[in-house]
């Protein structure tokens, strides 16, 4: 099969492989069905969701096994995988010594653009360990104001196979796309690419901080136009600077401070482009006001001028930029004011799953009262501490590695009051922040920020947020 476009006929009868159930797996089996391949789907669980998945899928006419993950299907042809399933599975192994190749949803859709005979939109790609989703809602609302038929998919939660194999028509698509995503797309080729940053996150899965940067790194490979990166994240930059790109494409910086050419940057509350200009050695283009980025804390506003590297890369006018900016909103629990109560803010964001998250949420307040704790995933909190101690008016701590954020604040931040609850119940949120109330004074803000995961207490970082709000809201309910 060619590294880019396949026809419908390439796939008749041939024997595909689907590793796992759920949002990726299941539009890839009736994908791959419906393009005459015989598919097989393999799935670890065997409970009464997945049978009722599988049932539906066997009356398409796809095989499925449940229970069975680990076992390769024999003539199987091409295995298409979840891109969760960790790399050292059976599965995968098994499929490597056979000589079969292991594509994820992204490298599938990747390689059927174009084969319904339709023009293939261009992907505009974003990645990191932060900020993805909000520079890609960004990046889709700076393009709609520039008049262009495109929408944000991929990890973001919108199937890149819908947009790709869907009746509506793109101009181009702005793309999220994680490490694990990128691990099983060897042959992705963006117009334009983004890596916004780089911390340790999802190691266990990787194996080392190296593989993992590695991965992100994918992302530059092929660039056509720019690789966008991270100016005070060296990390980055090197990334780019490792990647095979085409002939002319450019590597592009982003900073927070006033831009070098071929550079985007700030200059007195402005968004300014050095890099998409005429003579990026002697001018600069307006884009935007730093208080048309909502909200416009100094992590957001990154975000901001990734999502507009990229747009101007695509050919973007400045006042299209503008315009997205200004009508762009972001999503729940990605630091949002929930409510005032008593002189004292209360933000949410929950979505701080990690340190580099948290830290960039820290950063962007002063004086703190800060609700932190869950699943740490195998992450040191000593620098987090460290940065945020001046910021701190106090802590509360929840969750099952809580432990590890004390002792890196007592190391850190002795002189921090902290509470830490042992609860794990659903009642334990509004315990948290009626403790946050009690240390915090008018002018503070209480900050759920956790850098953990949430899955030790909740579903997930939505519903810890909704029990964050819910508290919140209580409280200012009976103010």
């Amino acid at each position: 099969m060619g590294s880019k476009e396949v026809s419908n006929a390439d796939w008749q009868g041939k024997h595909v492989t689907v590793a796992g159930l759920g949002v990726s797996g299941i539009p890839a089996a009736r994908a791959l069905r419906g393009l005459g391949a015989r598919v097989t789907v393999v799935a670890d669980g065997d409970d009464a969701r997945s049978r009722e998945q599988a049932a539906a899928l066997e009356a398409d006419g796809v095989t499925v096994r449940l229970g069975d993950g680990d076992t390769l299907p024999p003539s199987t042809e091409l295995v298409v995988t979840a891109p969760g399933w960790k790399p050292g599975k059976p599965l995968f192994l098994a499929a490597a010594e056979a000589g079969v190749p292991v594509w994820g949803d992204v490298e599938l859709a990747w390689r059927l653009r174009g084969a319904d005979g339709r023009e293939p939109a261009p992907w505009l790609a974003v990645t990191g360990t932060n900020g993805k989703t909000t520079t890609v809602r960004m990046l889709a609302s700076i393009l709609e104001a520039a008049g262009l038929r495109t929408a944000a998919v991929g990890n973001i939660g919108v199937s890149l196979l819908d947009a790709v194999l869907g009746e509506e028509t793109y101009d181009v698509l702005a793309v999220e796309l994680s490490s694990y995503q990128l691990h099983w797309a060897p042959s992705l080729r963006a117009h334009s690419a983004a890596v916004l940053n780089l911390a340790p996150d999802h190691l266990d899965w990787h194996g080392s901080m190296e593989a993992y940067a590695a991965d992100k790194g994918r992302i530059y490979e092929g660039n056509a136009v720019a690789c966008v990166y991270n100016a005070a994240d060296p990390a980055t930059e090197h990334l780019v600077r490792e990647a095979d790109v085409e002939e002319g494409c450019r590597a592009i910086g982003f900073t927070l401070a006033a831009p070098a050419p071929s550079q985007l940057g700030v200059v007195d509350g402005i968004l300014v482009d050095r890099a998409f200009v005429a003579d990026r050695h002697k001018q600069a283009q307006e884009l935007a006001e730093v208080s048309d980025v909502r909200p416009p804390a100094p992590h957001n506003i990154a975000n901001a001028l990734a999502a507009a590297a990229l747009a101007r890369a695509y050919g973007v006018k400045p006042a299209a930029v503008r315009d997205g900016l200004r009508a762009f909103r972001p999503d729940a629990h990605r630091i949002e004011h929930v409510a005032d109560v008593d002189g004292v803010a209360y933000v949410d964001d929950s979505k701080a799953t990690n340190t580099h998250a948290a830290e960039a949420s820290l950063a962007a307040y002063d004086p703190i009262v800060w609700i932190a704790g869950g699943l740490a995933k195998g992450a040191a909190f000593d620098d987090l501490a460290s940065g945020a101690a001046k910021r701190l008016r106090g802590a509360v701590l929840m969750g099952r590695d809580r432990a590890l954020i004390r002792e890196a604040l007592a190391r850190h931040a002795p002189e921090v009051p902290v509470v830490e609850l042992a609860r794990t119940d659903t009642g334990a949120m509004s315990e948290a922040v009626a403790e946050a109330a009690r240390l915090a004074r008018p002018g503070d803000t209480v900050l759920l920020a956790p850098a953990c995961a949430s899955m030790d207490m909740f579903t997930n970082y939505n519903k810890r947020g909704e029990a964050f709000a819910d508290a919140v809201r209580a409280r200012a309910d009976g103010a």
